[in-house]
């Protein structure tokens, strides 16, 4: 297989469509991306081609399509197809070919394909809102995420079997664009040492009750995550989440915002850069008890509150030339509410995001974010939260050339 057109185009994109009643829609995204200058080629699971013919993706593609590790135009495809590809895009991704990916299985040309892959893969699901709510799909998901598969999420709507509900192809427009992003020059951030914290923190009323708030940790994790693919060391401070530590990445784990304080201060004092992610507490209970409140003999009527230690104020006071990035979660206005922050703080860039939002809010696999600054605020379209840690990374070593 030829590199024909290599450096002359946009990206190279291997395209692998799985059997999905979406699987047409895989050949708008095909031509998508070669009007924004992409060079296509495609691979098909054997059910994909129940749906569409091969010969299409061929027309369309100028390229032979891959549907038999057998029965190839070339003698080794998979390793050839990942060799030449810079961005592996699976459309649609059923929740068997997920399952698949995430437990590693190649038992044909498009799953062996993907498995081989050197490159960023993307994946855009489509199936039954029953099949994309069962909390296997789901924990696919985590799995493959932590891994760094990006995901575009399919939306709610109509669906093929006439369902209602989540679970339906995300729009070609957003597939194609979400290709386009990770396809954009890459950071370099050989070198380079981040601090990223993220999660709740827990604070002790007794050894069993806590306060917390209902952050996932989600977006702290892909951040961490995207900053280790670009070459940075990074130490990620977490509070008590469920999520598997992203590969590269060293986690310290915490409890209490006293205690992410401390581990922040220490992993900052080598850091270039700070991300704060993290939703931590800003009271924590001022006597808390050393063994467990017993509501007969020790009823709670009120708990007495102290302010924890600020720490996005503390390490940008420390900053020097260092770059320190904050987060605010709000409730409403949040743009402005972030521009008041970014004054008090001292930090370099605040991403301000509406958290009453159902795309933003806590526990959710998206965001729709603004990123505020001295110059301005750039808001962002609602996007999969490894695509806005992916454009947050960027903007830091923007911070960071400057």
């Amino acid at each position: 297989m030829q590199d024909e057109g290599k450096g002359s185009r946009q990206g190279r994109v291997l395209v692998v469509v799985t059997g999905c009643i979406a699987a047409y829609k895989a050949a708008e995204v095909l031509r998508g991306l070669q009007k924004a200058g992409c060079d296509v080629r495609v691979a098909m699971t054997e059910h994909a081609t129940e749906f569409v013919g091969p010969i299409t993706f061929e027309a369309l593609s100028g390229h032979p399509v891959v549907t038999d590790l057998f029965r190839a135009s070339t003698p080794i495809p998979h390793i050839e197809l990942t060799d030449w590809a810079e961005l592996v895009c699976v459309v649609p991704a059923t929740a068997n070919f997920l399952a698949k990916m995430a437990a590693g299985i190649a038992d044909d040309a498009a799953s062996t394909t993907v498995l081989a892959a050197g490159c960023p893969v993307l994946v855009a699901p489509a199936m039954n809102v029953r099949m994309w709510s069962n909390p296997q799909t789901q924990a696919n998901l985590d799995i493959l995420r932590s891994s760094g598969v990006d995901v575009v999420m399919p939306v709610a709507g109509r669906l093929a079997c006439g369902a209602e509900g989540e679970g339906k192809l995300a729009s070609v427009e957003q597939v194609v664009a979400a290709a386009l992003e990770t396809l954009r020059p890459e950071p370099d951030l050989s070198g380079r040492a981040f601090l990223v914290t993220a999660g709740p923190t827990h604070e002790a009323i007794d050894p069993v009750r806590f306060l917390a708030n209902a952050s996932s940790g989600k977006m702290g994790y892909a951040i961490a995550a995207a900053a280790a693919r670009h070459g940075a060391r990074v130490v990620l401070v977490s509070g008590p989440t469920a999520l598997a530590c992203p590969p590269g990445v060293d986690r310290v784990d915490v409890t209490s915002a006293a205690e992410m304080l401390e581990a922040s201060k220490a992993a900052f004092a080598s850091a270039d850069c700070a991300i704060l992610a993290a939703a931590v507490a800003d009271y924590t209970p001022a006597h808390p008890a050393d063994h467990k409140l017993k509501k007969d003999a020790e009823p709670l009527g009120s708990i007495e509150l102290v302010q924890t230690a600020d720490i996005l104020r503390t390490l940008s006071a420390e900053k020097g030339g260092r770059v320190v990035i904050g987060f605010a979660a709000e409730t409403g206005d949040a743009v402005a509410k972030a521009q008041a922050k970014l004054a008090r703080k001292g930090c370099d860039l605040i991403v301000a995001n509406d958290v009453s939002r159902e795309d933003s809010a806590f526990g959710s696999d998206t965001d729709a974010v603004t990123f505020v600054s001295p110059e301005g605020a750039e808001p962002l379209p609602t996007l999969a939260k490894p695509q806005v840690a992916e454009r947050l990374i960027a903007r830091a070593a923007t911070l960071l050339e400057a």
